[in-house]
């Protein structure tokens, strides 16, 4: 069989979902699946059923008969998956023939860039800045909700309700959309209790709100998307962006930022080629050469 017909899976990863997609280099892709949260570092076990769930899914979708995952080339970008222990440990967990794992920077970027030079922001549940020039990848931020991913849906949602708390016990005024927000959770004890069960998904799924409020001018919000746009500009001045690049706004976040960058930034903002699941399938069909 040569490499172009071998069968592939690709996986995209995230703490709010997984995509799965199934194929061949010569074929395409031949079916997707989407899955439950696939973090494998706030919930292995469950990352690991909701992947395998999504893969016998696309599999099915595909026509593929029982043997072909276990035959399969799988390249896999999973959100809190940078550790080399964590990689061979979900390498053990999953039924594919050959297994290689990265975080979801790598699969992200590829998918968005291609092997072209630019710089990439997605901003999902979680938070990617990255720079690429001449094929070499650096990355800033996407460290975890617990002490990194500024700027992205779960921090704007935790930041929201921090706002929220504050402006409904009197420490700083209240917006419309902060008093809205706090009568909806049943005043401070509501958002305390809500904030106590809550998950990195969990704060993510305010973000569209969040978004909706700043456009009508809610005071509140704009200031936290600022906050956010700002640390975005200040990661890829790090990382070296020159006035003129490609700059690349990605995630069900990421596009949304648009408005509160500075066109130093946005100068030539490009739409992104594809999206990280592209990029896994892109990288299993590499790793099936090698």
């Amino acid at each position: 069989m040569t490499v172009d017909h071998m069968p592939l899976v690709a996986v995209d990863g995230g703490g709010t979902g997984c995509r799965v997609a199934v194929g061949t280099a010569a074929a395409g892709v031949q079916a997707t699946a989407t899955g439950g949260p696939a973090n494998v570092s706030n919930d292995f076990e469950a990352a690991i059923a909701n992947i395998v769930a999504a893969a016998h899914e696309a599999a099915s979708q595909a026509g593929w008969n029982s043997d072909r995952l276990g035959q399969a080339t799988a390249h896999l970008g999973l959100a809190g998956a940078d550790l080399a222990a964590t990689q061979k440990k979900t390498q053990a967990n999953l039924p594919f023939g050959r297994v290689r794992i990265s975080g979801d920077r790598l699969t992200t970027v590829t998918g968005v860039l291609g092997t072209g030079d630019g710089s990439v922001v997605a901003l999902g549940t979680g938070t990617i800045i990255a720079r690429q020039v001449a094929g070499q990848l650096n990355t800033v931020s996407g460290w975890g909700f617990q002490l990194s991913d500024k700027a992205s849906g779960a921090w704007l949602g935790r930041m929201m309700l921090t706002r929220v708390l504050d402006a409904a016990e009197g420490l700083e005024p209240e917006s419309p959309f902060s008093k809205l927000l706090a009568e909806r959770m049943g005043g401070v004890r509501g958002i305390f209790d809500y904030a106590n069960s809550a998950g990195p998904q969990s704060y993510a799924k305010l973000a569209p709100e969040i978004f909706a409020a700043g456009e009508k001018g809610d005071a509140i919000a704009r200031d936290l998307l600022q906050t956010g746009a700002d640390y975005v500009a200040r990661g890829l001045t790090v990382l070296g962006f020159a006035k003129g690049e490609t700059l690349c706004l990605a995630g069900g976040v990421g596009p949304h930022y648009a408005p509160y960058l500075p066109d130093t930034l946005t100068g030539n903002l490009q739409a992104p080629k594809g999206n990280a699941l592209d990029g896994a399938f892109a990288l299993a069909h590499q790793f099936a050469g090698s």
